[in-house]
């Protein structure tokens, strides 16, 4: 084991680097989201400027295709939570994940779920189906039971993904659910991933390292990954943070030095940079937390200023007109305004070309 110690700076410019904040990177869409090992995608449109922010170029209609062609999903994965994924990843990680899908349904108490389960995959192969039609159509069989209770098994319970036009920028909707594998059915290629959790582990590093076990843990929403980590153990390398506590990586992953310079940053609500470590003061301190997080379970879009989390914003757009407010936590340095503008106005040019835009910075 290594004596290396990394510090908070060292970290939050090694996360930065693999999440493709430090540059923005060209790259297609597809093989960022890969890179990202998938973005969380409770809200619809968060991926898009996910993807925006990273990424040199990115046309919004560019992910929406990638839906439209089925290349990408919107499935449960990490933590329980949608997940927006290639169709490769969707197969790799969904079986990996399980676990967590299962205590849900555990947890329902329902005496026939293998029959619950079946007939739910037999509709929802049939026929894409929302909620509320799902509900209606299980409570048919089972009238006795409870039918929110049985359209929850099934959605905890079957790997389900999320169709089209739910998900596509400009597109509403209700969302509407059909088996993942008949989805990609036209795609062998995809089918064919074999789920692996080491793979999905050196994923994790290369999007989110250096990390600990515990990181990990947090980020998948599974546990017992001690041993998935020393099976791969002559394939990492190891260092410490400040607490001490050991942290894994790939060997030649990015580690660039806490003085290289981090430009401001608009990142998305639910984005998985705040999300995907038991220790988050890499990125942001606890106060903030807070701050960004509601008791409610929304995760604030994030206002980065020298590569940590300073403030929150947000982008509304209705009859013509798009803005960004950006409430700064503490005051902005020098010049950063001035940045945090300037990022803010390309955004709405690439979000709502055809809008009037307007930017406000609140007082702290």
């Amino acid at each position: 084991m290594t004596a290396d110690v990394l510090d908070r700076r060292a970290l939050n410019r090694a996360l930065l680097a693999r999440q493709m904040l430090l540059e923005r990177r060209a790259l297609p869409a597809l093989d960022a989201v890969e890179r990202l090992a998938g973005m969380q995608s409770q809200a619809p449109n968060p991926p898009y400027v996910g993807l925006w922010t990273r990424l040199a170029g990115f046309d919004f209609a560019e992910l929406a295709e990638l839906l439209t062609s089925r290349r990408a999903v919107r499935v449960l994965l990490m933590r329980g939570t949608i997940h927006l994924v290639s169709a490769r990843d969707a197969v790799l990680l969904r079986p990996l994940v399980q676990p967590i899908m299962d205590r849900h349904v555990a947890a329902f108490r329902l005496p026939d779920l293998d029959a619950v389960l079946a007939h739910g995959a037999e509709l929802l192969a049939a026929a894409p189906y929302s909620a509320k039609e799902l509900r209606a159509l299980l409570a048919e069989k089972w009238p006795d039971e409870d039918p929110e209770t049985l359209a929850r098994a099934v959605h905890y319970g079957l790997p389900l993904v999320q169709v089209p036009p739910r998900g596509v920028w400009g597109k509403g909707g209700l969302a509407r659910h059909t088996v993942l594998g008949g989805w990609l059915a036209d795609d062998p290629e995809a089918l064919a991933t074999e789920p692996d959790a080491e793979e999905m582990v050196l994923r994790y590093l290369a999007a989110f390292g250096p990390a600990s076990v515990r990181d990990a843990q947090q980020w998948s929403g599974l546990t017992r990954l001690n041993a998935v980590f020393e099976r791969l153990a002559g394939r990492l390398v190891r260092f410490r943070d400040e607490e001490g506590r050991v942290l894994y990586d790939l060997p030649d992953a990015p580690r660039p030095g806490g003085d290289v310079p981090a430009p401001v940053r608009l990142v998305p609500d639910f984005d998985n940079l705040t999300l995907s470590h038991a220790d988050r003061a890499r990125i942001l301190s606890e106060p903030d937390r807070k701050r960004l997080f509601t008791v409610n379970g929304i995760i604030r879009a994030a206002l980065l200023v020298d590569g940590f989390v300073h403030g929150q914003w947000k982008m509304e757009a209705a009859r013509g007109k798009a803005s960004v407010r950006i409430e700064p936590y503490r005051p902005l340095p020098a010049g950063v305004a001035a940045e945090a503008e300037d990022e803010a106005r390309r955004l709405l040019a690439a979000a709502h070309p055809e809008a009037v835009h307007s930017v406000e910075i609140a007082d702290v």
